[in-house]
């Protein structure tokens, strides 16, 4: 009883604080009327959505990383019942805010990175402020071929080895076969490439821009493809390319870590990562379809994750982007 009273404040809340011409009104009537997915308590405190009663149309856009997760669970939305058209681009962490921050032109941004101060200020330029969802946790992957029999571990020195300045694997590591590195490695747009030049070169990209034999791809599999073709190749991806993959690819230890669910939630492999949904309260607002949407991925992400190939986020981050869910559709923020 307490859950629904809370729901009902929340529609009423929707309603706007100033009276308005027949536009204003009719957008409220619109908004109200495609609210009618909320269907009592659901998970986490969220309301239940009831993805037949929910239309409109959903545009997202960024991490390569958080494309198949997003893709999964709008895959599940639409096969609840939702007959909407979500459009999910896979263009790399930097471009998704970009669309989100400065062209307007998407409702949610995929990350797997923080968003910058930089895009924060854009954001705020273009009047949205940015709301922060923790979805996930990706253990990046640093791979080599099958026919790799010899890379089973490295150092986070070997990798900034690896993806700089060595021109042979015995340059690395004199055990190692005297034979070029071939490198295969995210675009410049991607959260993947920020996240591994600041763990590896102190968010110095220029080490691994100019080394040699290098190729660059915001799409994952087109490294996966170059990477299992050679025994001397390298890359790095999201774990769920690897797990995807695994019959032709093989994923190093890092620092003699394993890049397991138990290592990814204590906090020791050492190349975890958060995964994010980016949206604001205003198009929340004005676009139900897209609160309905992050309400449906928030409830049952857990349920999805670990077959696409990722780890889940603690429950206490999830509860946090649940609250922050609330108080959006609430009018408080």
């Amino acid at each position: 009883m307490k859950r629904l009273l809370v729901i009902s404040i929340m529609l009423v809340t929707l309603l706007p604080l100033v009276a308005g011409g027949k536009t204003e009104q009719n957008t409220t009537t619109a908004t109200v009327n495609n609210l009618a997915w909320l269907e009592g308590p659901g998970v986490g405190g969220l309301p239940e959505v009831n993805p037949l009663k929910v239309s409109g149309s959903i545009i997202t856009a960024g991490s390569s990383t958080v494309f198949p997760l997003s893709e999964r669970m709008a895959e599940r939305f639409k096969q609840e019942g939702y007959s909407g058209a979500i459009t999910i681009d896979s263009i790399g962490s930097g471009a998704g805010f970009e669309r989100f921050t400065v062209a307007g032109e998407t409702d949610i941004a995929n990350a797997s990175r923080p968003i910058k101060e930089k895009e924060r200020a854009n954001a705020q330029a273009i009047g949205r402020k940015p709301l922060e969802f923790r979805v996930g946790t990706d253990a990046l992957s640093v791979v080599v071929s099958k026919q790799n029999t010899f890379a089973k571990n490295a150092t986070k020195q070997e990798l900034a080895k690896l993806f700089s300045t060595a021109n042979t694997w015995s340059d690395v590591n004199p055990a190692w076969p005297n034979e070029a590195i071939q490198r295969f490695i995210p675009g410049t747009d991607s959260g993947t490439f920020d996240y591994f030049a600041e763990e590896i070169f102190t968010a110095k990209a220029e080490p691994m821009l100019s080394a040699n034999n290098l190729q660059l791809s915001e799409d994952d599999n087109i490294l996966v493809q170059g990477i299992k073709g050679s025994p001397y190749a390298i890359g790095f991806f999201g774990y769920a390319y690897y797990a995807e993959n695994a019959g032709e690819l093989n994923i190093l230890d890092i620092e003699g870590i394993q890049a397991t669910s138990a290592n990814v939630d204590n906090g020791t492999y050492p190349l975890a990562r958060p995964l994010f949904l980016y949206s604001d309260a205003s198009i929340m607002r004005s676009k139900p379809q897209v609160a309905a949407f992050i309400d449906f991925y928030l409830s049952y992400v857990n349920e999805e994750i670990t077959h696409v190939g990722y780890f889940p986020a603690n429950e206490q981050e999830l509860q946090k982007g649940r609250a922050l869910w609330l108080e959006a559709m609430d009018g408080i923020l």
